[in-house]
């Protein structure tokens, strides 16, 4: 064979040869079964739906205060010669008991002097008085016409004592008032908070001997948002023959003390009359009766001053709603409702929203499993598979 022919032949030959091989054995491959893949069914939890009466409840927290705190104040000077055992802080006290004890023999020896003073200014009333009447039986004794004068009947020397009398009087209930303001009485029944001074201690009118405040209510000031007032029942303030009625909603207070949570029953009081002005909230006080006596109850824990507590006030009732927790609730309001094993989306009417639960008048009917596990992926019929069912909360 020619060789410029056979470098022509060879290779269409070759290629030739490949192209029929490879028909061979794409002919020859087994045909591909289509197979459809699995549906993948997500495992979810739900919770059974119990429509049904629901008490709001609105939280806050606070730091518990004293309804009344004041000073001890010297109105007298002297120096302090003995203090009561329960002027130290923290100690308690009755109303009336005697807390500090000032030197009293000046204020003694000014009793006894305006005493000695009235004294001499009754006797020279009564001589005025005695004149008098003798000026006037001389004036009849010698049948004079007319009437005596008032200085013939010593008219203003009977009055200049009696006023000698009315000061000398004042003066001695001044005294004895200065003389009992040497015993520093407590004012009501409370807790000594700060003690300023001791045995020793000089003391002018004015100066303060002790922070004190009163045991009979502890109070707890907490802010709300604007929106959580529309749930409860709030006293606007407070008149004066209110003002140590317990009438607001109720409220419980819980506090953590030595490690444990406590809780004491208290109520609304008031609401504040101001709305601060920087974070828009409005104030509403919470009082809580005899904080260290019958609040303390069986386990002896008092709502100490100081404190810092969370508050859950007794809002407004409504009736027919369902309550699911917070996660429940999907994007644009809605809920996923499982029924046969099929999600359904349903758009929802929210009454409140918490931080931890949602109050709904429409969208699930009593008996519905809300979904709550959070998915991915969301379709409108979906087919689910149920794992645990959570029991509704009211």
């Amino acid at each position: 064979m020619n060789p410029t022919v056979r470098k022509i032949v060879l290779p269409v030959a070759a290629l030739l040869i490949g192209a029929f091989g490879a028909a061979v054995i794409v002919k020859a491959r087994p045909e591909a079964k289509r197979v459809r893949p699995p549906e993948i069914v997500p495992v979810v939890e739900v919770m059974r739906v119990e429509r049904g009466p629901h008490v709001h409840a609105v939280a806050g927290q606070g730091t518990v205060e004293p309804r009344t705190a004041s000073a001890l104040v010297a109105e007298v000077p002297g120096r302090v010669v003995s203090v009561s055992e329960d002027f130290v802080e923290g100690g308690f006290f009755d109303r009336g008991d005697v807390l500090v004890r000032l030197d009293d023999r000046d204020t003694r020896a000014a009793v006894a002097q305006a005493e000695a003073q009235t004294a001499q200014a009754r006797v020279a009333l009564e001589r005025e008085k005695e004149e008098a009447r003798v000026a006037r039986e001389e004036w009849e004794r010698f049948d004079r016409e007319g009437e005596p004068g008032p200085l013939v009947l010593r008219a203003p020397q009977l009055a200049q004592a009696r006023a000698a009398l009315n000061a000398a009087e004042a003066q001695v209930e001044r005294a004895r008032r200065d003389l009992e303001r040497t015993r520093l009485r407590a004012p009501y029944a409370g807790r000594l908070r700060e003690k300023l001074v001791d045995v020793g201690d000089y003391l002018q009118p004015g100066a303060r001997a002790a922070a004190i405040y009163a045991v009979d209510y502890a109070e707890v000031r907490v802010p709300l948002f604007d929106q959580d007032l529309a749930f409860l029942d709030l006293p606007l303030g407070v008149r004066g023959e209110d003002n140590d009625d317990m009438r607001g909603p109720r409220a419980v207070v819980r506090g953590t003390f030595a490690g444990r949570e406590h809780e004491w029953l208290g109520r609304v009081h008031r609401t504040e009359g101001e709305i601060d002005p920087r974070s828009r909230m409005v104030h509403v006080v919470v009082r809580v009766a005899d904080p260290y006596g019958a609040a303390a109850g069986q386990a002896g824990v008092p709502l100490a001053v100081g404190m810092y507590v969370d508050v859950e006030i007794q809002g407004t009732r409504v009736d027919d709603v369902a309550v699911i927790p917070r996660s429940a609730l999907l994007s644009g309001d809605r809920v996923g409702v499982v029924r046969d094993g099929r999600l359904e989306l349903r758009d929802a009417e929210v009454v409140r929203s918490t931080r931890t639960s949602v109050v709904l008048s429409d969208g699930v009917d009593d008996g519905d499993q809300v979904l709550l596990t959070r998915l991915d992926v969301l379709v409108d019929g979906m087919s689910v598979r149920v794992a645990a069912t959570r029991e509704a909360a009211r």
